[in-house]
This record gives C-alpha cells, structure tokens and sequence, in this order.
C-alpha cells in the first residue's frame, strides 16, 4: 500500500508488470550547493528504491532529471563571471559526489535537460498541434489550460490560482503557462520554429520530456518533494496526457515531506537562505547517523531539524553498533553472560520479521520498521548483558548469529552500513586481515592476561617477601605489558580498529 497523490489516499501498488516499474524522479537545479532539504527527500527515496528492490524484489529503472538551464543558473553564472554550462557542470558534479558521501545510489540514467533540446522542440510542437498550446508573435509558447479543461488540478491547486488573475498580455489566460520562452538579451538561446527563432524551454516541459524520452506514454512512478506538487508536477501530468493523448500519464505520485530547522517554520530552501550544505553536515556528522535520522520519521511527514533529533538518531546508531559488537563477541566467545533464553528470542525474531514486513508495506513505513528493529535489539542486549565472571557458562551461539545476521541484512536493505559488515561474503584479502586481527587480539589478550594476574599462580614469591610487596613487585615488573596492551590499542584505533576488553575476554571492532 502506497500513498498516491493522484488519489489522496492510500491504494496497493498495482504494476502493469509485477516485477518491473519505470520511476521518474526531479533532480536538482544545478546554481548552489545541495543542502539538507535535498539530501533528506533524496535518502529517503532510496530507503523505498532499496526496500522495492532489495525486499519485494521489484526491477526498477530509475530517471533523474538534472536541471541546468534556469533563470537561477544564469544569474550565478552573471554573479561568477562565468559560462552557465561551467556553473551548472561544477554544481552537477557536487551534487553527484554528496550523494556518493549520503550513500545514496545512482539512478539507472542521469538525463541533463540542455541534452534534450530537440526532443524539447519536438515534444512542444506536437501539443501544439494538438491544439493545447499555442505561440506568440515573440516567440514563446504557452499551454492552453482553459482547452485542457477540468483535467487541471488531479494533484492539487490552489484555490488563490483560481481567484487571483497575473496580468500578461501574451497570455490568453492567466493560468496558462510557459512551455518555451522567447530569447532575450544576454540569456543563453536554442534555435526554435516560434517567433523569432530563439528561445529556451520552460521548467516543467523539461521533465516531461526527458521522462517521455525514456518511458514513452506510461509512467509507473513519479517521485519529488512535495513542494514540486504545485505547479511543476501538475503541469507535468497536463503536458503529458495533452502530447500523448492519454487519459492518464504517471500511476503513482510520491513525495517527500519538507524538511525545516526548528527555529524556522519555512522549508529550508537556497531562495530563502536558511540551508545547511551537505558538505557543512557532514564535518559533524556520519551518513549513517543522518541516514537513521530519516528512518525516523514517515517519508510524507515534514521534518523538523534540530539537535535533539539529531542526538535521537546518533544514539539509535550507537544501540546498533552496540548490539552488533557485543552479537559478534557473544559469537567469538570473547562475551560471557548468563544462558540465554534461546526460546524467547526465537520468538522475538518472528515477531520482527512480521512486524517489519507489514511496516514496509504500509507506505513504507520505516518509523515503525525501525521500532521493531530497536525492540529486538533490546531484548536481546539485555539477554546479553555480562554480570561478571560466569563458570562454565551454558552458551546458545546459534540464536544470536540468527538475530545478528537478521539485523545485518535488514540494516543494509534500508541503506545504514558499517565497514567490515557487508552482507554477502568477504574478499580473500578482508577474510585474511580478519584472522590476522583475530589472532593479534588474541595475543594482546593473553599478554594483559598475564599481566593483570595476581596471587601464587602470577609469580614466585621471591626471597620470602610478602603478600603486599609482592604484589608491588608484580605490577612494577609488568607495568610495560600493560604500557606495550595499552600502546596497540591506541594505535589500532588510529587504523580505524577498536579493541573492547570484556573483562578476561577482548574483541575488536571496525570503526565508522
């Protein structure tokens, strides 16, 4: 079940093909830095990209239209003294690479609007043919929205668009709007059959017509933020259905909540100067973390930014990574506890399984999925929680690995991953440097072991001396064992490996 904006309501997921879906979603308009509005509706569209794919095994192809020609890329290119291809190309290759560092996967096929010029031309002739767009003398092209009839407004419009007429003489209405506009001085300019000759396409025909490019006349998905809902996606859906003479163009609209600062009611947007640059972000925190961040919440919901949430997601990731190490310790037998109720947690797994099944399944629903996640987690941390040294101790590895493993693959389906734990088999030089960490903190172990031992067993009691010096003896002769112990770990750390020592037992870690 999906929340369709075409219905305003939620409906199944209904595919001409069960295992395939073509999937359009907007791209940026390449003048600035990607900010966090961005990289939270784009993370949160590859947390449902990797659940279709990864969980309901479903083949998408996925479109991203990357805008580089607007009224704000020409001002920047003014602003900088440079060519707009060079500015919309370097903030293009940003943007690719901030999504590389958010972990977000590439679409199928990245399509650059200044790349579609003639298909642009062509798309915008043939609805004018149809007679739902119309020239004017200078040039630009507007579509018809009185001919296209009560058809406008399957998203949603304004009821003020309705009520408040825009003066401009070259429209026949004021609801019509641009699909191509006429050249002006000093503006970059395409060859056109329309007034002049010159001109440059308007924003909304871009994506129709990069998405009929590659789809053709039927869209499963269309995705973007939901400020993009209003005009852009529903003059999309009017282009569209007008070219294609079809009743019904897109299947399913999603989109993403806004995302804003507490201390600011309006989106965070780069118009209103109130963003946080991806890059800014991420000198303080992980991917991860902000990965976590947006699991939090539904995808349609609006999205407040601020510490306390932020400080909610990085201790969420720290009870994972928590879990993991000490799953992975419990494994090794480097963690000793008490027995382990191997039924209650077998129980527990099959709640998860199925609490999590139907939480992705209502409208991807990851705030909930999380949940029950965080509550297995719980449980059995708790199961493993050390209580000092146990005799002997009944050991029930096999359930632990069972939940360990689960929450592994669950973790990398959403997209939250953590070196050295990659779901799906090791390289021979991983595997390797594996035991050869395994066998190093095996002998640091034994070495602080010895180090550590007191009474009889540690030492000889020399020349009669007694208990207490001793003692003193001991430690002083095996203050370097400890000095060399404590000089590893700190240097593993700086490799990026964390040793944790559980009382007489230690294991190691990779670090984030």
């Amino acid at each position: 079940m999906v929340y369709n904006s075409l219905c305003r309501r939620k409906v199944p997921l209904i595919l001409p093909n069960k295992s395939f879906a073509s999937w359009y979603q907007c791209g940026p308009t390449v003048y600035d830095h990607a900010h966090l509005g961005h990289a939270c509706c784009y993370v949160k569209f590859d947390i449902i990209r990797r659940i279709m794919e990864d969980f309901f095994n479903i083949d998408l192809v996925m479109v991203m239209g990357i805008t580089d020609i607007d009224d704000k890329i020409i001002s920047k290119a003014r602003e900088l003294n440079m060519e707009f291809t060079h500015v919309a190309q370097t903030f293009a290759n940003e943007f690719k690479r901030d999504m590389v560092r958010l972990r977000v996967q590439p679409p199928t096929v990245y399509t650059r609007v200044t790349n579609y010029m003639p298909q642009i031309i062509t798309f915008v002739q043939k609805i004018i043919d149809r007679g739902y767009a119309y020239p004017t003398d200078n040039g630009s092209v507007y579509f018809d929205v009185r001919k296209y009839g009560d058809r406008y407004g399957k998203l949603s419009v304004p009821s003020c668009f309705f009520l408040s007429p825009a003066v401009d003489k070259e429209k026949r209405g004021f609801r019509d709007f641009a699909l191509w506009k006429a050249g002006k001085p000093g503006e970059p300019w395409w060859t056109s059959p329309w007034g002049k000759g010159k001109g440059r396409p308007g924003w909304h025909i871009e994506c129709s017509t990069m998405a009929s490019a590659i789809f053709g006349d039927q869209l499963d998905i269309h995705t973007g933020g939901i400020d993009l809902m209003f005009p852009h996606h529903e003059n999309e859906i009017a282009q569209c259905e007008a070219h294609h003479c079809v009743p019904q163009w897109a299947n399913y609209f999603l989109h993403a909540g806004h995302l804003h600062k507490t201390s600011d009611k309006d989106k965070m947007s780069k118009s209103l100067k109130n963003t946080i640059t991806i890059r800014e972000f991420l000198e303080k925190y992980t991917a991860n973390q902000f990965r976590i961040f947006c699991l939090m919440t539904r995808y349609r919901s609006v999205v407040e930014y601020c510490d306390t949430m932020m400080n909610e997601a990085v201790s969420v990731q720290r009870t994972l990574t928590s879990f993991l190490n000490n799953a992975d310790a419990y494994i090794r037998g480097q963690l000793q506890c008490e027995a382990i109720d191997e039924a209650l947690l077998m129980e527990k797994l099959g709640e998860t399984k199925d609490k999590f099944r139907r939480a992705i399944s209502d409208d991807f629903d990851t705030r909930a999925a999380l949940e029950a996640i965080l509550h297995l987690v719980r449980v059995t941390n708790k199961q493993l929680r050390t209580g000092g040294e146990v005799e002997n101790p009944v050991r029930s590895p096999g359930v632990i690995a069972a939940i360990q493993a689960y929450v592994d693959r669950v973790l990398q389906l959403l997209g939250v991953e953590y070196p050295g734990r990659r779901v799906g088999g090791a390289t021979v030089q991983q595997a390797v440097m594996k035991d050869v960490l395994d066998s190093l903190v095996k002998f640091r172990n034994t070495v602080r072991h010895y180090a550590l031992l007191k009474g009889p067993d540690a030492q000889p009691n020399p020349a009669g001396e007694g208990e207490v010096g001793q003692g003193k003896l001991q430690r002083k002769e095996r203050e370097p064992l400890m000095k060399a112990c404590d000089e590893i770990r700190t240097e593993l750390v700086w490799a990026g490996i964390q040793i944790q020592d559980r009382g007489r037992k230690s294991s190691w870690q990779v670090l984030e």
